[in-house]
């Protein structure tokens, strides 16, 4: 079922649409509960609903079959904090000001926590929040957490694969914390939970363990319906995972992209392609072990997203063991992709699509039928809006993105990434940038899905980089973006 289909059937969100922003009208009983499960350098090409075959993602995927797929879903900017504060407010990164990793969110924004939490909802959160500046972890407080009443298990940043949890009573002290190889002393501060870092490789998986907290929230008795947001700090690095997913993967099979040998990187890349000789450790681009580690890499990275998977079966398990699972809006996304050897790059923050394209997943039976495939373009600016409108819960006015179901988003994606002075768009053709100081990009996302031919400068496409161009300078122009210091 495409949009126009979904709008004239009679469970459609152009009528919702039009109540979500205004004030509630259903009873407590009747209001949904929201769970927005929320992953981290997680590529959309992982799983099944997007046509995956490598890992096999039935639970994440029931979400979307069950609900609706939103094909051309895109960060505004595929980088962790940025990211993650156009999600929370609906704003761009110059405007909510985390605009860079490790700055944090304006004071006065107003989350979609907060919203809900204005509406009634019990509010919660577990894992990475990454929008409070420094401190790691940074376990948060209620005066910190910005909407977020239960925050015992919400920390700042940081990605260490294994917890353990103190017993109760255990007295306050700093602890190590092991981040693949490294030791990091973590910023704790007075009255952090019971929780020590675990330095021997024993302790529990940390996406099990943080799943754990989920299911304990989902289960509490309430009178109240629920707020809570899931933040998994996997398939982000290091390329490890626990029992039995380290070895549920042959990396002789992991099959490496045609541009992993690439080195036809434009100058603006150069930072990646530093990174990439030091996380690789070889000087050749060509060297033929780099096969070898991207498919240990490859292995493990697939490891993990089953591991995900498999919890948020356990938790859509226990919704419906609890009778709430079709009274639950259930989403499913991510902050930005990996690379994993395309372009002979890992990671994030380059411009090519992989980082901004992610998987939107959203269920909700009472408004979104099974089978509704969204096929418009998308951003992670229209998520705040979008689920405040399931859910009749009003917004704050601040927001600039739009309801994702009610074609309002334009069918345009901007990148904002003005840490690094570049701009664009994406459009159902086209991904199109401008650098400063740097040759442009302009990829057909139809017929060079592997972004291998760069059309910027190719005389035949001048007319539509004009046309692009103009686009893009007059969205920065709308919303006052610092980008047009050097746009104009």
């Amino acid at each position: 079922m495409n949009r126009r289909d979904f709008l004239r059937t009679g469970t459609g969100l152009a009528a919702a649409t039009a109540a979500g922003c205004g004030a509630q009208t259903e009873s407590q009983s009747q209001r949904p509960n929201v769970l927005v499960i929320y992953t981290d350098e997680h590529s959309h090409w992982t799983l099944g609903a997007y046509g995956g075959t490598i890992i096999g993602t039935p639970n994440i995927d029931s979400i979307g079959h069950e609900g609706a797929i939103f094909n051309n879903f895109f960060v505004n900017s595929a980088v962790c904090t940025p990211s993650r504060g156009c999600l929370m407010t609906g704003r761009y990164p110059h405007q909510h000001g985390a605009y860079q990793n490790n700055i944090e969110l304006n004071r006065d924004e107003v989350t979609i926590a907060e919203l809900f939490r204005r509406a009634g909802y019990e509010t919660g959160m577990g894992g990475k929040w990454h929008l409070d500046a420094l401190p790691k972890p940074g376990w948060m407080s209620v005066e910190r957490s910005m909407g977020f009443d239960d925050c015992k298990w919400m920390y700042n940043r940081g990605h260490w694969k294994r917890i353990v949890e103190r017993p109760e009573g255990w007295p306050q002290n700093r602890s190590n914390a092991r981040a693949g190889g490294e030791l990091t002393q973590p910023d704790e501060p007075d009255g952090m939970p019971d929780i020590d870092y675990d330095v021997k490789g024993e302790g529990q998986f940390f996406t099990d363990w943080i799943t754990d907290k989920c299911i304990e929230f989902v289960e509490r008795p309430r009178e109240k319906p629920f707020f809570y947001y899931l933040s998994i700090p996997d398939p982000h690095t290091p390329y490890t995972v626990s029992a039995p997913y380290d070895t549920m993967f042959e990396p002789e099979e992991m099959e490496p992209p045609e541009s992993l040998f690439g080195n036809n990187l434009p100058d603006w890349a150069d930072a990646a392609r530093n990174s990439r000789v030091a996380a690789e450790r070889v000087k050749d681009p060509y060297d033929p072990k780099r096969t070898e580690v991207f498919q240990d890499r490859m292995a493990q990275y697939c490891g993990m997203i089953r591991c995900i998977d498999d919890n948020v079966g356990r938790i859509l398990a226990t919704l419906r063991e609890q009778g709430q699972l079709d009274n639950t809006i259930v989403l499913f996304t991510s902050d930005h992709g990996n690379y994993m050897g395309e372009h002979g790059l890992y990671n994030k923050n380059q411009l090519y699509e992989t980082a901004h394209h992610v998987a939107m997943l959203a269920r909700y039976p009472a408004k979104i039928d099974a089978g509704t495939v969204i096929d418009d373009v998308v951003a992670s600016v229209d998520f705040l809006p979008t689920v405040c409108g399931l859910a009749a819960v009003e917004t704050s006015g601040r927001e600039e993105g739009n309801d994702m179901f009610d074609g309002s988003a334009g069918n345009r994606a901007w990148i904002h990434h003005s840490s690094l002075e570049r701009a664009g768009v994406f459009t159902p053709e086209w991904e199109f940038a401008l650098v400063k100081g740097a040759d442009g990009i302009l990829f057909d996302r139809r017929s060079d899905p592997a972004q291998t031919n760069n059309l910027f400068e190719d005389p035949t496409h001048a007319k539509t980089v004009d046309e692009l161009r103009n686009e893009v300078i007059e969205h920065f122009k709308a919303v006052d973006g610092p980008e047009m210091s050097w746009l104009a």
